[in-house]
């Protein structure tokens, strides 16, 4: 993964504080964003800078029509997490740090052997 640019990782952080979902599955993390089809460029952004991430569509059901981008497993432990650490604090939104601490604590053994993992 490249290194983002203050810009970059500003835009990130503040699309998942907007739109992201915090959560898992029950055995691992992972951090959902879905939004319209007319997002198709940010989605491709977002891919291009963290390529180990999935995005999946486009989907329609019904009159939605949408692109889901997930993080999880290593592409979230080691690319994803370590921006928003840097950059998401309870001042700039309490809502998205809380969720986003929660999944962390919920799943911190799960984050602790990837990150063991690529110590090795």
């Amino acid at each position: 993964m490249a290194e983002l640019t203050a810009f970059e990782q500003g835009l990130f952080v503040g699309i998942l504080v907007g739109e992201g979902s915090f959560g898992g599955d029950g055995r691992q993390p992972q951090i959902t964003v879905r939004m319209h089809t007319r997002h198709e460029a940010l989605f491709q952004w977002i891919a291009a800078r963290f390529p180990r991430t999935k995005l999946y569509g486009p989907y329609h059901h019904g009159e939605r029509s949408y692109y889901q981008w997930m993080a999880r497993g290593p592409a979230l432990v080691e690319d994803v997490l370590p921006v928003l650490e840097r950059s998401l604090t309870p001042e700039i939104d309490g809502h998205a740090f809380a969720r986003f601490e929660a999944m962390k604590q919920k799943y911190a053994d799960y984050i602790a052997r990837i990150r063991a993992r690529a110590e090795l």
